[in-house]
């Protein structure tokens, strides 16, 4: 089963960090989102929160009421959270859809629903679960990564991506999954965190460019954008 590998350590093993780098970047996004919908939620979970450090920035961002509660089925990423946690930030070791009781105001999905096999279910299973979701949803699928004889299996062996979206199918796949699309906009890491790796920079430059030009061409044809996006 392809969630072994978040229980018994490997995907640690892989990513030491679980994206801690990338997190306040992340919650600056979710701010974004909710400040255009004037959104003042007074509970949020994440699914699959990883180390914890999601929910910790947009803590700071949020009124003081907010409560934050997140979910991961990774032993190892709930050890990473709990030195995060205080009186209004929890982490719980659970897979959120055994959870009879759980009902939030808003849920994240943050870089989560790539790594299932049953998205579809895991979505349809989450929609009772709380009045509006923000995904986070990685754009793999490009010209780009299809040309290259690796770019694909990269993210799938590194990290753990077993479904790969564009845009446009990835509005798709929440529709078939009972969701109301609310709004969605692109979020660039691949522009906006720096790397110190050349090839890396070289193709932000490029991205960069062509996205001030047309952003649907450069996200099908260099990839290196993901979809946010608000839903109930």
């Amino acid at each position: 089963m392809h969630e072994k590998m978040y229980i018994d350590g490997t995907y640690l093993e892989k990513n030491p960090g679980w994206h801690i780098e990338e997190s306040a970047w992340k919650a600056q996004q979710i701010d974004r989102m909710l400040k255009r919908h004037h959104l003042l939620p007074q509970t949020i979970y994440e699914v699959g929160c990883g180390a914890g450090e999601v929910l910790k920035q947009l803590q700071s961002k949020m009124e003081q009421s907010c409560e934050f509660w997140g979910y991961d089925i990774s032993p190892q990423a709930l050890q990473l959270c709990m030195p995060k946690a205080n009186a209004r930030l929890h982490f719980k070791l659970a897979d959120i859809r055994q959870e009879q009781d759980a009902c939030a105001d808003l849920i994240l999905v943050m870089d989560v629903i790539e790594h299932l096999e049953d998205c579809l279910g895991f979505l349809r299973a989450l929609q009772p679960k709380s009045r509006y979701k923000i995904l986070h949803i990685p754009l793999d699928l490009s010209a780009q990564t299809v040309l290259r004889r690796r770019g694909l299996l990269h993210v799938r062996d590194a990290y753990g991506h077993i479904q790969y979206f564009t845009k446009e199918i990835a509005l798709r796949m929440l529709q078939d999954a009972g969701y109301e699309v609310l709004d969605s906009f692109y979020t660039a890491r691949s522009i906006e965190i720096p790397t110190e790796l050349v090839g890396r920079k070289v193709l932000g430059l490029a991205r960069k460019l062509l996205f001030t030009l047309h952003q649907d061409l450069a996200a099908h044809l260099l990839g290196g954008f993901s979809l946010l996006v608000l839903a109930k």
